[in-house]
């Protein structure tokens, strides 16, 4: 990513390549975006038998008024497609964790609806993984660089989020 072609011109198709330092604050980004998702994950497999995109759908849906999300609802905030989500919460239904049912307000939809059984699930999840975070990120900085950590992610989500110009 760093120029390649040291007989270029300096400023032939500079902004092409990353500088050095641009390039070794990528790499860190690269790392972390791969890395820190195995970790959250690794440690929810362990400790609560759940992937990562379980709980979070699980804590999606408990935050949800009554505990209920369309489906396609759920699949966005996930980040996941309708198909890998439906799959996802066929596995969490099967463990008496969340049960689907159509939309009563427009029966093209479903509902994925969090069951009492699935919220105990969760609030025994949830110590160890809050526990995780805080030891890899939150603890690992001051409130103000996670403040601004937390700025900067939303910042980066709002352009990957916008339609491509």
């Amino acid at each position: 990513m760093t120029t390649p072609d040291a007989s270029r011109p300096a400023d032939e198709h500079a902004d092409l390549w990353l500088t050095p330092a641009e390039l070794a604050s990528w790499m860190s980004v690269v790392r972390l975006i791969t890395r820190l998702p195995w970790a959250l994950d690794a440690q929810l497999q362990r400790d609560a038998d759940l992937s990562m995109v379980e709980y979070m759908a699980m804590a999606m849906l408990a935050e949800a008024p009554e505990w209920t999300l369309r489906m396609s609802t759920l699949a966005e905030e996930t980040n996941s497609s309708l198909s890998r989500l439906s799959h996802l919460v066929k596995r969490l239904e099967k463990r008496g964790y969340v049960r689907r049912e159509p939309d009563p307000a427009d029966g093209r939809f479903t509902n994925a609806i969090l069951l009492p059984e699935g919220m105990r699930k969760l609030e025994s999840a949830a110590p160890a993984h809050v526990a995780n975070v805080r030891h890899l990120v939150v603890d690992n900085l001051s409130p103000e660089r996670l403040r601004r950590l937390g700025q900067d992610a939303e910042r980066i989500l709002q352009r990957v989020d916008s339609p491509v110009r």
